[in-house]
């Protein structure tokens, strides 16, 4: 069984970070914490979210707006055990397990093929680790 602690975060694709950034900050009142060239983070309470820009699709939810992933925080003790879990029972992994954002990562699919993640990392550490790739980003 996976040890996991709860919701982490959520990536959701939009084709335009112009046109979805002030619905997020201003309507529903999230703070920017990090702007890429193709993605920004915003903290809301104890959530986060990452909004992916994927411009030019048609929309289809699977290659434009919709959910990318869903995350949910797992302890870092608890993630190799995770990981032979998943694997042992088949599910399909997508992506890792690797280090990356300033956490262990594994992306998987569930049997409807939504893609899912395991995360030991934190926003905060997140965003130390993407300021050292591009100091030049927004907060």
């Amino acid at each position: 069984m996976i040890k996991a602690t709860g919701f982490n975060h959520v990536t959701l694709r939009v084709v335009s970070l112009e046109r979805s950034l002030p619905f997020y900050m201003e309507v529903l009142g999230m703070n920017l914490v990090h702007r890429g060239r193709t993605d920004v983070y915003l903290e809301w309470g104890q959530a986060w979210i990452c909004l992916l820009e994927r411009p030019g699709k048609a929309m289809d939810a699977s290659v434009s707006g919709g959910v990318d992933h869903l995350a949910f925080s797992i302890d870092a003790a608890d993630f190799e055990p995770a990981v032979e879990a998943l694997v042992s029972s088949g599910t399909s992994l997508v992506r890792g397990p690797v280090f990356r954002g300033g956490g262990w990562s594994v992306n998987f699919l569930d049997p409807d093929g939504n893609q899912l993640e395991l995360f030991t990392g934190t926003l905060a550490e997140r965003m130390k680790v993407w300021r050292q790739h591009d100091p030049t980003q927004t907060q």
